[in-house]
């Protein structure tokens, strides 16, 4: 937006690490056999006016002057958005590695061959902590598991088990809560609520959660711990674990500094969707600050996830945040749905990589 507004003149340094970009939903087209080049946006690609992309790794934020240290060198800035998402505390998760986790793009590919192989026994899908990116993800997970499992001619072979700290799979969305339970039930994938993976016994194949309550595995597929990434707890910007900021303008307390995305504490949901649209309020409000004309509306806290449900059908659930206390609308599976998800992506990766 910014380069749309200013062209040339818009004066903007992206700092990024990675050599692609990967939508957070295709880890799941990984863990089931998609390649990962395949679907990776390279950085290479991405050309605006205006905008300088940095392929450096953040190291230090001097917050108060508005200072990035990078492996590279230093950036000081009139406007600092901090964006640099969540990272994985396995040390939080005793025996748990980036081996026995799908939220990586390494760990869903090397999970992929383990699914290829697994024909009999107990996959079990657990979560380690909350909060975590994508609260979908782990359901998606389980019904994508059971359609490959049917696919592949062995599923009564198989049971799955879906353990979780939360009371339900989708929390915000009592109606997608429902459905995703009720495609459980269906499918017979025993749902565990309340519980969380409290550490992995990888000798014994055993999963032991927070109550003690150990439970054996042939396949486990898990979500690590998350946590803000050294740069931003080094700042000191980090409380509870998360940047907070106001939620209207998703500045943090110091001012000219913004955070969003995973790594703010915002009262959103952590995934893609509503990352972007905090992208666009600060944006929209540099625009209007830079130009002089009045600020827009506040950070509306609004987004969509979609949830996989296997054999081709896609749900939505709507998400509104905006209000404090999130909540949700569900529509139910479709193919419609699945084209629409389809759409969501093209066009991102049109817009953003010209691709």
């Amino acid at each position: 937006m910014l380069s749309d507004a200013f062209g040339d003149e818009a004066g903007v340094t992206l700092i990024e690490k990675g050599d692609s970009f990967l939508f957070g939903y295709s880890k799941l087209d990984v863990l089931f056999g998609a390649s990962v080049d395949d679907l990776s946006l390279p950085y290479s690609a991405f050309a605006k006016p205006g905008v300088r992309l940095a392929r450096e790794t953040v190291t230090a934020i001097d917050a108060e002057a508005r200072r990035v240290t990078t492996d590279r060198g230093e950036y000081e800035a009139d406007h600092l958005v901090v964006a640099l998402g969540a990272d994985y505390d396995y040390e939080a998760t005793p025996g748990l590695t980036e081996a026995d986790v799908f939220y990586s793009r390494a760990g869903a590919a090397r999970l992929a061959g383990e699914i290829g192989s697994f024909v009999t026994g107990h996959a079990v899908i657990g979560v380690c902590g909350v909060p975590y990116k994508c609260t979908p993800a782990p359901s998606e997970c389980a019904l994508l598991l059971h359609a490959d499992l049917v696919r592949r001619g062995v599923r009564d072979d198989c049971r799955i088990t879906y353990i979780v700290p939360q009371p339900n799979p989708v929390p915000p969305a009592p109606d997608a809560a429902a459905a995703v339970l009720q495609a459980f039930a269906e499918r017979d994938i025993e749902f565990v609520p309340g519980r969380r993976i409290a550490s992995l016994d990888r000798e014994r194949r055993l999963v032991v959660l927070d109550d003690g309550t150990e439970v054996a595995y042939d396949l486990f597929l898990g979500v690590p711990t998350h946590c803000a990434p050294e740069a931003v707890v080094a700042a000191g910007l980090a409380v509870d674990g998360y940047i907070p900021v106001d939620p209207g303008t998703l500045e943090t307390r110091h001012p000219g500094v913004y955070a969003l995305g995973d790594c703010a504490a915002v009262g959103v949901p952590k995934a893609g969707a509503f990352a972007e649209g905090a992208g666009r309020a600060v944006a929209s409000r540099l625009i209007a600050a830079i130009r002089g004309e009045p600020i827009p509306n506040p950070y509306c806290g609004v987004g969509a996830c979609y949830i996989e449900f296997g054999a081709g059908l896609v749900g939505r659930v709507n998400i509104d945040a905006g209000g404090g206390k999130p909540s949700g609308t569900f529509s139910g599976p479709s193919e419609e749905l699945a084209a629409d998800k389809r759409e969501f992506g093209d066009s991102r990766r049109a817009r953003w990589f010209g691709l």
